[in-house]
C-alpha cells in the first residue's frame, strides 16, 4: 500500500491486530529488515512497517531532507492512518526519526536497536582524512578542472551507504549524519529499551550508554559480540526481550 505525502509515494505494509506498533528501518535498508519478527510483533499489535522516502518502494524526497522532514512525514503518516500513541521499534537511522518523533508526540514505549542520534566522535585521523579529501577536491576541480578525476576520487572515499546512494540521497545522508539529537533525549516520556551490539562500530556502545543516561526511563541490553545489526545477530534474545517489554 502507499501513503502520499507532498506528492511522494510512501510504501507501507500492515499486519496483525491490536495496539499500533510502528517499525522504522535504518539507512540502506527497507521495512523488510524486521520481517523475521513480524509473527511475534503482530500477535499482539497492529504493525505498520514503512519504507522511508528514498528506500525500498518509496519515492525519493523531492528536496534534501533532514531528520525534521522525515519526522514530519511520519507524523503525517500516523495522522492519516489514525495511529495514536504507538509503540516504536527502530534501527539505526530510524532511531533519529524516533527520537524527534517521541520528543513531541505521545508514544507508548520504544525499542532502539543500535539507533543513531548521537553525533559521532571523530579521531584525528578522521579529520586528516576529511581535510585531505577537501584539499584534493579543491585542487582537482579548481586547478585541474578535471570532473572525471574528481568522480574517481569521490568513489574511492566514503562509506558504502554513501557510495551506493543517489546524488540527492548522498546529500540527505550528509545532512542527517551531522545532526546531534541528544538534546531531545530528555524529552522522551515513554519507556525505552536499548538493544545494542557490543562491537557496533556505526553507532558504538558509548552512544547507547549516553542515551541511557539522558532518557528518563531507559534500560540497556548488550548483545555480546553483536554488530550494528545486533537484533539479527541474536534474534532469539531480541524476541525474548521485545516480547517481555512490548507486552507488559
Amino acid at each position: 500500500m502507499f501513503f502520499e505525502y507532498q506528492g511522494i509515494k510512501v510504501y507501507y505494509e500492515t499486519t496483525g491486530e491490536g495496539a499500533p506498533l510502528l517499525l522504522l528501518h535504518g539507512w540502506g535498508c527497507t521495512h523488510s529488515i524486521f520481517d523475521a519478527f513480524l509473527p511475534e510483533f503482530s500477535a499482539h499489535h497492529k504493525v505498520f512497517a514503512l519504507d522511508f522516502p528514498g528506500f525500498g518502494e518509496s519515492d525519493e524526497p523531492s528536496e534534501v531532507w533532514g531528520v525534521e522532514e522525515y519526522t514530519r512525514m511520519v507524523e503525517a503518516f500516523c495522522a492519516s492512518l489514525n495511529i495514536e500513541n504507538p509503540a516504536i521499534v527502530c534501527h539505526s537511522f530510524g532511531g533519529r526519526v524516533a527520537i524527534l518523533f517521541a520528543s513531541r508526540n505521545s508514544v507508548d514505549r520504544m525499542i532502539f536497536a543500535d539507533a543513531a542520534g548521537i553525533r559521532p566522535r571523530r579521531s584525528l585521523s578522521y579529520y586528516i582524512k576529511v581535510y585531505s579529501y577537501k584539499a584534493a577536491k579543491w585542487w582537482i576541480l579548481k586547478i585541474r578542472k578535471d570532473e572525471k578525476a574528481f568522480l574517481k576520487l569521490r568513489a574511492s572515499r566514503g562509506s558504502s551507504d554513501y557510495k551506493n546512494a543517489s546524488e540527492r540521497m548522498k546529500a540527505i545522508l550528509s545532512k542527517t549524519v551531522s545532526q546531534d539529537l541528544s538534546a531531545y533525549l530528555p524529552k522522551i516520556k515513554a519507556p525505552v529499551l536499548l538493544f545494542w551490539g557490543e562491537n557496533d562500530t556505526a553507532t558504538p556502545l558509548r552512544d547507547a550508554r549516553l542515551m541511557e543516561k539522558k532518557i528518563p526511563d531507559a534500560g540497556l541490553v548488550v548483545v555480546e559480540g553483536g554488530s550494528h545489526f545486533s537484533f539479527l545477530d541474536n534474534p532469539a534474545l531480541f524476541r525474548a526481550v521485545t516480547d517481555s517489554f512490548l507486552n507488559k
